[in-house]
């Protein structure tokens, strides 16, 4: 027996507005994610005691590096099995302890010119989510070549500490912007994927990719618009 019409498109319209829902949700984590980071990069800043201990001593901070790594794979590796207090908790640590060592940027940069970057980071960040979010193109292909870019830059950026090469640091900067700006239209289409299953800890994974998609993003742009202390 043939389907009603309007139950097809009562089901369709439950089906986007699930979608929606689920997307608005990741985005809010995301917010959330950058708030911690910047509450705890303010903090640091404020207090010459953290300050003191985080760059007082490079075993520290090279600490607090490594660290964020581990808690980005861990992170990956138990979101879909953890609870959801446990993976939420776990996602706002990895942003507290990101606030820590991006501190470091406001003892680099005018604070203006950290700002205005900001701005601008989600200016292109919104614009290249949206894509991904909205087109019909299929952007799963784009995936394996950004992959290849990203190691490009972390192994040119590694010979670049021995050759200490401006040209290479622009190129890197150039390549990144592609790169990570690739990823956000990527990820943020990726994202709508995980809307069928309806689960939230997944929201949280795809916050943690945007995430680190507009965080790198914005450290290459204030290579570029950072106005040096």
């Amino acid at each position: 027996m043939p389907l009603d019409p309007w139950q097809n498109s009562a089901a369709y319209d439950r089906a986007q507005g699930a979608e929606a829902t689920f997307i608005a949700k990741v985005y809010r984590w995301m917010a959330a994610g950058l708030a911690v980071t910047g509450l705890f990069a303010l903090a640091v800043t404020q207090s010459p005691g953290l300050q003191h201990v985080i760059f007082g001593n490079p075993i520290v901070f090279l600490g607090l590096i490594i660290g964020e790594l581990v808690m980005v794979v861990a992170f990956s590796r138990v979101v879909r099995t953890a609870t959801f207090g446990t993976a939420a908790a776990m996602f706002l640590a990895y942003c507290a302890v990101s606030g820590l060592t991006l501190s470091a940027i406001f003892f680099m940069y005018s604070r203006e010119s950290i700002a205005s970057t900001f701005f601008i980071t989600g200016g292109a960040f919104a614009a290249v989510s949206a894509y991904g979010t909205l087109t019909k193109r299929d952007l799963s292909a784009w995936g394996h070549f950004l992959f290849i870019g990203l190691v490009g830059i972390i192994l040119a950026s590694v010979v670049n500490i021995f050759l200490h090469s401006d040209a290479i640091v622009f190129v890197t900067s150039c390549m990144g912007v592609l790169v990570f700006g690739g990823l956000a239209a990527y990820d943020a289409q990726r994202i709508r994927s995980f809307a069928s299953a309806g689960d939230d800890r997944l929201a949280l994974h795809g916050a943690l990719a945007l995430y680190l998609d507009f965080i790198n993003l914005f450290l290459i742009l204030l290579r570029f618009f950072g106005r040096r202390r």
